[in-house]
């Protein structure tokens, strides 16, 4: 796979402002905390109460000073409600006035570049200096929803396309292709075309070292998927920080990982909750998705012995427990990735247990309350 550049070596970015990326911590928190939104749908539940329990968690995050909200692009799974994520970006920027939002992220190679452009110009003129653009490059998805959405089976063409698409988006979005380029008199709108303003800033996302690589040769932040990919979090990081150049973008390197985190106000409680989301990913690996499971249905439910494995394993990398315990297994984690911010999912069955999470975690770090 080759990482080159297609329109030269000095990666340059139009007006990103390095403020719109570094976050800023609250009370006692090590670093800046902020919000991944998988738009979880339990049992019993519909996809327009996980969209208005996404308003809620943005509201909440908003004034308890989490850094931004991000929602993550899914398709064909029907535990999450997530399909959009500039559609969501755009509701949650009607009912929020300062939280950042943006994709945790979009998948490009399953989107025309000027398409993401047009979205996510729009997104900036609705919320300007609010948004940021996760780019990531796997399906978000299982193999034949790929093909259909990319209306071919030739799937890793897309992902070794990666850094090519991502030049295109960069062009698109700073309305700059080269003269004589075939996209030199095509302009993403809204976009400066219009007029001077800023733009979203790019991160590259992964759960691998592709990204991890890539983010660093072009100077951009990067986020790892830590919450379903912890084993590769450090050596991603570490590659990371060993490949950054200094761009205008960023002088230093700044990563954020996605924590699976969920407090309760016991740990019962949290245990109940967690197994929720651990049935939904046996489900999901053993290619029966569905809606996220009840507590109850979780508990009852007889894990094989090689389902049990995982779920173990599953568990291990999740932070729950009581507020002073995912506080204090936050900041090991923190301290062992050296991580410059910590981006949190609660995975639960109902909204009750995911906003009560996220105040928990406020409340122990001492943030603000309005």
């Amino acid at each position: 796979m080759c990482l080159a550049y297609p329109y030269g070596t000095n990666w340059r970015s139009g007006p990103v402002d390095v403020d719109d990326i570094r976050g800023t911590a609250f009370g006692s928190a090590p670093v800046p905390l902020s919000v991944l939104d998988l738009v979880t749908v339990g049992s019993g539940y519909t996809a327009t109460r996980a969209l208005r329990t996404s308003v809620e968690i943005a509201r909440l995050a908003e004034r308890r000073g989490f850094t931004r909200h991000w929602v993550a692009e899914h398709h064909s799974m029907p535990g999450v409600a997530s399909s959009s994520p500039a559609v969501i970006l755009a509701h949650l920027a009607a009912h929020t006035e300062r939280i950042r939002l943006g994709s945790g992220g979009v998948m490009l190679p399953n989107h025309a570049p000027l398409v993401i452009a047009e979205q996510f110009g729009t997104l900036e003129a609705l919320a300007p200096g609010r948004v940021d653009l996760g780019l990531g490059r796997a399906p978000g998805t299982d193999g034949a929803t790929a093909a259909a959405l990319r209306r071919t089976d030739h799937l890793d063409e897309g992902a070794d396309e990666f850094p090519q698409q991502l030049a295109e988006l960069t062009r698109f979005l700073d309305d700059d292709f080269p003269d004589g380029h075939p996209y030199a008199k095509i302009h993403a709108v809204p976009g400066p075309v219009q007029g001077p303003g800023g733009r979203p800033p790019i991160w590259l996302l992964g759960s691998s070292g592709f990204s991890a690589r890539l983010a660093g040769v072009l100077g951009l932040p990067f986020a790892f998927a830590h919450h379903f990919s912890a084993a590769n979090t450090v050596p991603a990081l570490d590659l990371y920080r060993e490949s950054f150049r200094p761009s205008e973008v960023l002088d230093q390197p700044y990563a954020l990982i996605g924590v699976s985190a969920l407090a309760a106000d016991d740990e019962k409680e949290a245990r109940r909750q967690t197994l929720t989301n651990a049935l939904s990913m046996v489900r999901l690996r053993t290619g029966r998705p569905g809606l996220v499971p009840t507590p109850e249905e979780a508990a009852a439910y007889s894990f094989s012995p090689l389902e049990r494995e995982f779920v173990d394993g599953w568990l291990a990398n999740v932070v729950s427990g009581t507020a002073e315990e995912v506080r204090d297994g936050l900041d090991a984690l923190q301290k062992r990735t050296g991580a410059d911010e910590l981006m949190l999912t609660a995975n639960a069955h109902g909204p009750e247990a995911r906003l009560r999470s996220y105040e928990l975690i406020a409340d122990v770090y001492g943030a603000p309350t309005a």
